[in-house]
């Protein structure tokens, strides 16, 4: 018998227990913008089965530890340090444009909330605990297997739309918003 139990067998039985995760097991859940209004002065809802099902790609975050190098006598002890979540200035969502480009005015107009170049005014006061963007992992019968709530999200772009007029075949557009948040959570 080998020394390591890392064998074919050993995989299949685990591959088959386990099974791996998908690429498609995964949804946003909400978008939560309390207090902000769309263009009318109406409070901005993201609606979580018209407008969240456009949502073509995202990642669930990243989350590290620095390291703290400590010399001593030329020999670096690495301690941990603080929390970071690399990408937080940036999370990327890619989205379908629905017909009415309804989904990507609400991000202008959430952009415009923040600071509207218009008047030089708007709300950019840090982002608080209930501004949220919700993600949920999923298994192969679509079971939640953990959600990660972004907080303290806030918009940083709404990405271009692209047409091809000359020779367009009739594909989908996409657009890609781009928010921060401060930190995530995840639950079970």
């Amino acid at each position: 018998m080998a020394d390591v139990n890392q064998l074919i067998q050993n995989f299949y039985r685990v591959a088959r227990e386990r099974e791996f995760a998908r690429d498609f097991n995964f949804r946003v859940l909400s978008i939560s913008t309390p207090g902000v209004t769309d263009a009318a002065g109406q409070p901005l809802r993201f609606d979580e089965e018209a407008d969240l099902v456009y949502v073509k790609s995202a990642t669930l975050p990243e989350r590290a530890i620095t390291n703290v190098p400590v010399p001593y006598m030329g020999l670096n002890f690495n301690l941990p340090g603080n929390a970071v979540y690399p990408g937080s200035e940036a999370y990327t969502l890619t989205f379908y444009a629905d017909a009415n480009t309804t989904i990507r005015q609400k991000f202008e107009d959430w952009s415009r909330y923040v600071f509207n170049d218009a008047n030089s005014t708007g709300f950019y006061f840090t982002p608080g605990p209930t501004s949220v963007i919700d993600l949920v992992q999923l298994d192969n019968q679509m079971n939640r297997v953990a959600q990660y709530s972004l907080i303290g999200v806030s918009p940083r772009s709404v990405g271009a739309l692209s047409y091809n007029i000359a020779e367009g075949t009739g594909q989908t557009v996409e657009f890609q918003a781009t928010v921060s948040y401060h930190y995530f959570t995840r639950a079970v």
